[in-house]
């Protein structure tokens, strides 16, 4: 095995690692360490998000991105360059539901198939890190 086959190897396992420390269900994990893990299987990633509260995640490639939804069952691929990036900046004055910041990648593609991955803050202590996810998203879509 080569030096880029081991590093790709240490972030599926990396990848998979932080997917097992999300409070999901049992049938959830085993999709993850089952049917995605075959999938990334000789992949390269670059690297990867996990949404808490929805069990989802987002795997950045380095010409594409994938989407996995464990609710649905489904894996959804979707080439970088139909991604683009959003930022709502309302810290001078938060929206009606109390949102300071707002990002959002979001993919032009047919509708059911869209990816509309988010993030937002309602906390000054929050920004820093929603700043940081962007600046991390900008330098992928821009890589």
């Amino acid at each position: 095995m080569n030096r880029e086959e081991a590093i790709s190897q240490l972030r599926i396992q990396e990848y998979l690692d932080d997917v097992s420390e999300m409070d999901i269900t049992h049938s959830h994990s085993q999709w993850y360490n089952v049917d995605v893990a075959a999938l990334l299987n000789g992949s390269r990633i670059v690297g990867h998000e996990l949404d808490k509260q929805t069990g989802s995640s987002l795997i950045f490639l380095r010409r594409s991105a994938i989407l996995c939804c464990p609710d649905t069952g489904r894996i959804h691929h979707y080439p970088k360059n139909l991604i683009h990036c959003f930022v709502d900046d309302n810290r001078s004055s938060p929206d009606s539901e109390g949102i300071l910041m707002r990002a959002e990648l979001f993919s032009i593609s047919p509708n059911q198939e869209q990816l509309c991955w988010e993030c937002c803050c309602r906390s000054e202590l929050e920004v820093p890190d929603i700043q940081s996810k962007v600046s991390r998203w900008l330098s992928w879509l821009n890589s």
